[in-house]
């Protein structure tokens, strides 16, 4: 199965989306979609101490501003697996740049019926300030050990944005 071509992007786009995960809450191994054949294969363990605070992964059959599916930052109450696809719904952006150039992320929350712990956020707004807090250190921190490589958080902005960015990255897949 190819997670990329073979996952629907959602059941209603932008509203609810489908979240592949590559990388699970609270792992310090760096997994990656390969495009060419859509498997998850281990791309580096983290060079520092730092895990990952929430579930990352790609929205399937999307194509964003870089060429690459969707990121998605995806909230959890506890861990899944690579390769484990999340109903979801966005709830904001967060714009980001690093060493190869813009890398924007959308992030979602799992849908209520699968996690109702999320139910209450609604927008970025919702998120809790130290939370905000937490995601912007590990990004900013994350690859400090390694050469070359930073990320700088630039902003966050509202669920109709990321909603916007979703259709927009929907019709660039359909369209390729």
């Amino acid at each position: 199965m190819n997670l990329l071509k073979d996952i629907s992007c959602g059941k209603n786009p932008p509203e609810e989306i489908n979240v592949v995960v590559e990388i699970p809450k609270g792992s310090n191994n760096k997994y990656e979609i390969d495009e060419g054949i859509g498997a998850i294969f281990l791309d580096r363990t983290l060079y520092g101490p730092q895990t990952f605070p929430f579930e990352y992964g790609f929205m399937p059959q999307t194509k964003s501003e870089d060429g690459d599916p969707l990121d998605i930052v995806l909230l959890a109450s506890r861990p899944t697996f690579p390769g484990c696809v999340v109903k979801s719904r966005p709830v904001g952006m967060i714009y980001m740049e690093d060493e190869a150039g813009i890398d924007n992320k959308i992030i979602a929350v799992p849908i209520e019926k699968i996690d109702p712990r999320f139910k209450e956020i609604q927008n970025v707004e919702d998120l809790p300030e130290h939370q905000k807090k937490e995601f912007q250190n590990f990004f900013e921190t994350y690859k400090l050990l390694e050469p070359n490589k930073f990320v700088k958080i630039t902003g966050w902005d509202t669920a109709d944005k990321a909603k916007e960015i979703i259709k927009r990255s929907v019709e660039k897949y359909k369209n390729k």
